[in-house]
């Protein structure tokens, strides 16, 4: 076995043949922000053999806080964090395939990346984009591992489809839908906390120990000394439409998607089109230069500004409106540049 996962396969639990099963498996992990970051490196360094990096965002002066992966240089280069995280995860552990994939998370962009995947990974800022996790892995039958914090809380929760409640089934029961945005701030210990209980359990389900799988809700306040489990055993509902026995996974129909969503604890407004794009940045950054905006370009995405006003557009049409959550204002900024 390979000496660089020696100490991990030191442990009993995982072993050697548990380090064989880890190199095996793919996992999809959604989100490279501050939970994101870290549990993609967490899991890199444990040699996962396939890591596939979702997120629609890139990489900012005040991610570096928190965001453990990220570097200074990145900001300069404003990178998309996928991308800047791949770079990264290949530098610590060039074994592990890594896929960077720069887009908005839907129904309809996510399942067809989740052919072969073994483990969903929660590192997501918005409860829409978990409930549509929700129903793809209880349609696919992946499990997946819930992870979200704020200001010192944090909270986690493991979801194997057919064993356990699903989160359609907490939301009548348990009071998390106040953890998804928050303009309170937040201190990285508690990013850390959630990390170190979210890639525990990974390991648990990578070596397919499923009898250590923890059936509870973790939550935790850091600074006020606070934790707490909730076994949800009795939580599970039949008439769950995600989960239940007349399942009908609400939250993958097109009705239910946002075109325009304001991003967690920031003034800026995301609109994406009603089919995916495939711009010519270089192009675009020509024709903006010539009507007056500071233009930044690089093979990802285009920077303009003009009046105080920023937008950030992606190669697939989507788009980072700043400085505002107007979601009018926002649009019409969008249509003025991109029609």
């Amino acid at each position: 076995m390979n000496e660089r996962y020696s100490r991990q396969t030191l442990f009993s639990p995982i072993g050697e043949g548990g380090q064989v099963k880890i190199k095996q498996k793919h996992v999809l992990l959604l989100g490279a922000g501050a939970l994101g970051s870290a549990n993609a490196e967490a899991l890199t360094r444990a040699g996962v053999g396939k890591l596939t990096i979702v997120d629609r965002d890139y990489v900012e002066t005040s991610n570096l806080q928190r965001q453990q992966l990220y570097t200074e240089q990145d900001v300069e280069e404003k990178l998309p964090k996928a991308e800047a995280a791949k770079r990264h995860l290949h530098a610590i552990n060039h074994e592990v395939e890594v896929k960077a994939v720069i887009m908005d998370a839907t129904a309809q962009t996510l399942e067809p990346l989740l052919g072969h995947v073994d483990l969903i990974m929660d590192a997501t800022d918005n409860f829409e984009t978990r409930m549509i996790i929700n129903d793809l892995s209880q349609k696919l039958q992946i499990p997946w591992i819930y992870g979200a914090c704020v200001g010192s809380v944090g909270m986690t929760m493991t979801i194997l489809p057919g064993q356990t409640p699903c989160l359609h089934c907490l939301l009548k029961t348990i009071p998390i839908q106040g953890m998804t945005c928050d303009t309170g701030g937040i201190i990285s210990p508690a990013v850390i906390m959630v990390v170190a209980h979210q890639i525990a359990e990974a390991l648990k389900i990578l070596v397919e120990d499923w009898e250590s799988v923890r059936p509870s809700l973790v939550t935790f306040d850091l600074w006020r000394n606070q934790y707490q489990t909730v076994r949800l055993t009795k939580v599970k509902k039949k008439d769950c439409l995600s989960c239940g026995d007349q399942r009908t996974y609400p939250f993958l129909t097109l009705e239910n998607a946002t075109k325009t969503a304001v991003l967690c604890g920031r003034d800026t407004v995301q609109v994406r089109p009603p089919k995916p794009l495939k711009l010519q940045l270089e192009k675009l950054a020509k024709d903006l230069n010539g009507s007056g905006y500071l233009v930044k370009v690089n093979p990802f995405l285009l920077s303009c500004e003009k009046n105080g006003e920023r937008m950030v557009v992606f190669q697939d049409g989507r788009a980072l409106v700043h400085g505002t959550k107007d979601m009018v204002h926002a649009k019409a900024m969008y249509q003025s540049i991109l029609g």
